[in-house]
């Protein structure tokens, strides 16, 4: 599987994504330059976590504009995988290609801590490796991660089954108390209405070796692999 790491002015967690792609997945990767007008060779497009554009205006709203923005939107009406993670995600929402906003943390303040995450839907491509309401720990890393949608939307989201991830206690309970940032519905992740594009506050890259204190973050990886490949043709035999 070919994966497309893309790096904006500012970005600072795509060695991150690009290092457990390659030295725990063995998978194909490329930093791909934010002015890249071609991502026609790649299944799968990550936008990582950093501060793209210095967040001015507010965090992925320059970002959306990149050249390279129309052919992660090509790669998504394709049904190629695309993953947006923390400015990532806000990158998504701001181009439209995700519904709602990300917004400063209710608490005005930034945080990067360990969260525990429930998996509301194992039917994705990003999920089918996890169990129904299966708790994940991984870390977060932001200060605007507070999810806003209007009411409208919050419904279609959780009648389409479209609500990746919620922030819980370990036990899977979705309480204030686990919520790190105030994001509406206690949200963590989203998909778009095919399931082919998530965005989440989270950062699973930062949670794929023992050493790092969880290996959550490999479900999610794993799962995009395994789906991935159980949609290519099946090799003849020679």
């Amino acid at each position: 599987m070919r994966f497309a790491v893309i790096v904006f002015p500012g970005t600072w967690s795509d060695k991150d994504c690009g290092d457990v792609l390659t030295n725990v997945f063995h998978q194909e990767v490329d930093y791909v330059w934010h002015k890249e007008t071609d991502l026609s060779s790649y299944d799968c497009a990550i936008l990582p976590g950093g501060f793209s554009y210095g967040d001015y205006l507010r965090a992925g709203a320059i970002a959306r504009f990149s050249p390279v923005m129309e052919q992660v939107t090509q790669m998504a009406n394709d049904g190629r995988l695309v993953i947006g993670i923390c400015n990532g995600f806000q990158i998504l929402c701001e181009s439209g290609l995700l519904p709602g906003v990300l917004t400063r943390n209710a608490h005005l303040q930034y945080r990067c801590q360990w969260t525990q995450l429930r998996v509301e839907n194992t039917r994705l491509p990003f999920t089918n490796n996890c169990e129904q309401d299966q708790i994940l720990k991984i870390p977060i890393s932001h200060g605007e991660g507070n999810y806003f949608a209007p009411p409208d939307i919050l419904d279609r989201l959780n009648r389409n089954g479209q609500i990746a991830f919620r922030y819980s206690n370990a036990s899977g309970n979705i309480t204030d108390e686990d919520n790190p940032n105030g994001s509406l519905d206690n949200i963590a992740g989203i998909v778009n209405e095919n399931g082919n594009v998530l965005g989440m506050m989270p950062h699973p890259e930062r949670s794929c070796e023992a050493n790092l204190g969880s290996i959550d973050g490999s479900f999610i990886f794993e799962s995009m692999i395994d789906s991935y490949l159980a949609q290519q043709p099946a090799k003849l035999s020679t």
